[in-house]
């Protein structure tokens, strides 16, 4: 995020969003890599408060800092969060990192590969190597690692903004990425609007009022929202209490899980066609999958994992 004063990375810049909408940047990664005309590109800069501009067939930010209208590449713009991650680590290890291993979508291409490598290379890092990131999943739990023959391996990842399944085969440890499928929004956010929507209509049966163009109302709403489903991953009621949430009217309700999963039933359910697919796509069958791993945060809603298991036969 970028203000009259200074550059913001982080929580620090998500703290201030509201304030400052059309100079706080995100998805870089959506950018990164690609050019302005790209289809994806153009639909994209529909939904962000920032603005993308056209400089030689390559899409860049736009924002106002320190009083003057700046342009960053989507390299810029990833290398400065590159180099925030670098001085965390720097703080906490004591010492200062030099060498680095980044990871991407296994669908990028390589065009999107080397644009993260430069903007690895902006923020001073040595950058070993460009790895997919279901291969780094599968690293984390050590699958290199086991003895026996080749072995078929699902990485199911669902994060806030993106979904994305892949197949890969292990042997002897080499990785092999045989399919790819998945959707690139869809993820915890979708979650949470389902249930903001859910309490803004019986907000409005309750008071007879709407909050719909009330942006705080609504961002106070969205992080109680957040909150009751990561409560509802570990218990089958959340409470939400908020104090004048609009109209000065204090907002107290409850929602169970099982009408969590009402709300979302359609999305919980859509996380098995990439899957279909990507076994389609690989050519394998859903018995002959050895291995699946789950990747981020809404994998710990029990809905999702309960859809899986019972997808893949209580595995």
């Amino acid at each position: 995020a970028f203000t009259d004063t200074e550059r913001l990375i982080g929580d620090a810049a998500k703290n201030q969003v509201a304030m400052n909408p059309s100079n706080t940047v995100f998805d870089a990664k959506r950018l990164i890599g690609r050019k302005f005309e790209d289809a994806t590109v153009q639909s994209d800069m529909k939904l962000w408060p920032f603005d993308v501009i056209d400089e030689n067939t390559k899409p860049r930010i736009q924002v106002e800092y320190k009083g003057e209208k700046k342009t960053f590449t989507p390299e810029e713009i990833s290398s400065m969060v590159l180099t925030k991650m670098k001085e965390t680590a720097d703080a906490y290890l004591g010492t200062n990192i030099k060498d680095a291993v980044v990871t991407v979508p296994a669908y990028f291409n390589d065009s999107q590969r080397q644009a993260t490598k430069d903007a690895g290379t902006i923020s001073g890092l040595n950058v070993l190597r460009i790895i997919n990131e279901p291969t780094a999943a599968a690293i984390a739990y050590g699958l290199d690692k086991k003895v026996g023959g080749e072995r078929n391996v699902l990485i199911f990842d669902l994060g806030g903004g993106t979904f994305d399944v892949s197949i890969l085969t292990i042997e002897d440890g080499i990785f092999e990425v045989k399919s790819t499928a998945g959707d690139t929004h869809l993820g915890g956010e979708d979650f949470d609007n389902r249930m903001v929507n859910h309490f803004m209509q019986e907000f409005k049966r309750k008071y007879k009022k709407d909050m719909m163009d009330n942006k705080r109302s609504l961002r106070r709403l969205r992080t109680a929202c957040e909150r009751a489903k990561r409560t509802l991953s570990s218990s089958t009621q959340a409470s939400i209490e908020i104090d004048s949430l609009y109209d000065g009217i204090d907002f107290y309700t409850s929602v169970t899980r099982a009408r969590f999963e009402e709300l979302c039933a359609d999305l919980f359910r859509g996380t098995l066609d990439p899957v279909e697919k990507s076994l389609r796509d690989a050519k394998l069958d859903k018995g002959q999958i050895q291995e699946i791993v789950l990747v981020g945060g809404s994998t710990r809603i029990p809905k999702i994992q309960k859809l899986l298991q019972d997808f893949f036969n209580g595995k």
